[in-house]
Formats: C-alpha cells, structure tokens, sequence
C-alpha cells in the first residue's frame, strides 16, 4: 500500500495543540528523511509486551523520556505519571462486548497495565481509555478521512479506515486493523500521517509505541534500556 498525498484541507482534519517541544521539531522541513529512519526501523530485541507486568516497567521507561521531552509549561504543576489506573478485567471485558471484538494481546496487555495514557509524544496526545475506545469510521476525524478517499468505495484507504480501531487521539492517527491478524493474535497497526497522507504499518499495538519511543529518544539524544526492566 504505497504511500498517497491527501488533498491541503486534510490538514485541518484534527487541531489539539501541541504538547512535546518534538512538535516544533516535527513542523521542519527537514522531518521526513529522520521520521522514516527512526519510525521505519524494526528493533527485533524489543518486548513484545503482551503481560501487564511488562507493560509496567515498559511504561514507566516511556514515562520518564516523555517527561525529559516535554517542557515545563506542557505539563501540569508536579505531574510526574502520564498514565492511569490499570484497566480491571470487567472493565475491559465491557469494552471488548460494546465493540465486539476481543482486543489483541498487546493492546488488552496494555490497558491492563494503564488505562489510557496521556502523553505519547509526536502528533498523537493520549490513548484512548476502555469507555472511551471507538471505531475508526464513529470518530469526526476518522469520518471526514473516510469521505476524502471513500468517492471511490473500493479505495484501500477508505476500507481500512471504515474497518479499523481508533486506539489514539491526536493530529494523527494510531489505529487497529482487526481484519489482519498474525500468528500470535496481533492485529496490524497503522500510523497515518494526514497531513502528509502517508501511512505507515506495523507489526502490533506494541511496535506503535516501540516506533514512537525510537523517535523520542532520538529527538532527546538519549536511548534507555529496554532488555530488563520491561519484563519487571
């Protein structure tokens, strides 16, 4: 699915305001070489993070580079925790019936461990909390992309979309494909960048966020460890 230049009104599709100083970055005209790089890149040795314990330790890793990323006045006074209360059980259950569909490991791996998270960094700002996950197709940005492409029905963009899970909230967007499911469960994830109409796949919810970390640490010249304290 090769990428495709959305039309200029595209842009204004979603307006939360930044939150990460990696927005400014993010705005330059010398963004594309590095986000292909550092959001392209496979790291085979990262957890696959499907167990709310590796979760924990993963995010609170992600937590601490968020904060080192993000300016003072982005952050509320003494907020040192971007994530929730772990999701319980019956709460996920409950989303999973509303929905219909049972999550993919993962992603029901995370929720268990946060239920929601509040600053990711990039373009996206949060992931959504069980009550409030929808389908693609239900959201006001997810509809107006499913009109800009869906003149022709059978347009790869607008099927994807109509089928898809909207798991974050932001100026682009993080979703789920439960129509393509690999040997482990996992659904397909997809980033989409509308403003530059480029669509960018992955292996599971996990890799998402393994992407979105590489970026951060990139941008903060730092890398954190991963091997142990994600399996804590």
């Amino acid at each position: 699915m090769g990428p495709v230049r959305m039309p200029e009104r595209a842009v204004l599709l979603k307006s939360r305001p930044a939150r990460i100083v990696l927005h400014d970055f993010l705005a330059g005209p010398d963004v594309e070489p590095v986000l292909e790089e550092q959001m392209g890149d496979i790291d085979e040795s990262a957890p696959a993070l499907t167990t709310p314990q590796e979760w924990r330790g993963y995010l609170r890793e992600y937590n601490e580079l968020y904060l080192r990323a993000a300016e003072d006045d982005e952050l509320d006074s003494g907020q040192n925790w971007m994530g929730n209360e772990p999701a319980a059980e019956e709460t996920v259950l409950a989303a999973e019936k509303r929905l219909g569909v049972r999550f993919p490991p993962s992603y029901r791996a995370f929720l268990l461990a946060s239920d929601g998270w509040n600053g990711v960094g990039g373009w996206i700002e949060l992931i959504w909390s069980c009550e409030r996950i929808p389908w693609m197709r239900d959201t006001g940005g997810g509809a107006n992309l499913i009109d800009l492409y869906g003149e022709d029905p059978d347009d790869e963009y607008a099927v994807l979309f109509r089928r898809s899970l909207d798991v974050a909230e932001g100026e682009d967007f993080w979703f789920l494909d439960p129509a393509e499911v690999g040997p482990e469960g996992e659904w397909a994830a997809y980033l989409f960048e509308p403003k530059y109409g480029e669509l960018k796949e992955f292996a599971s919810f996990a890799e998402l966020f393994h992407a979105s970390r590489r970026l951060m640490e990139w941008f903060a010249g730092t890398t954190l460890p991963t091997t142990e304290s994600a399996r804590l």
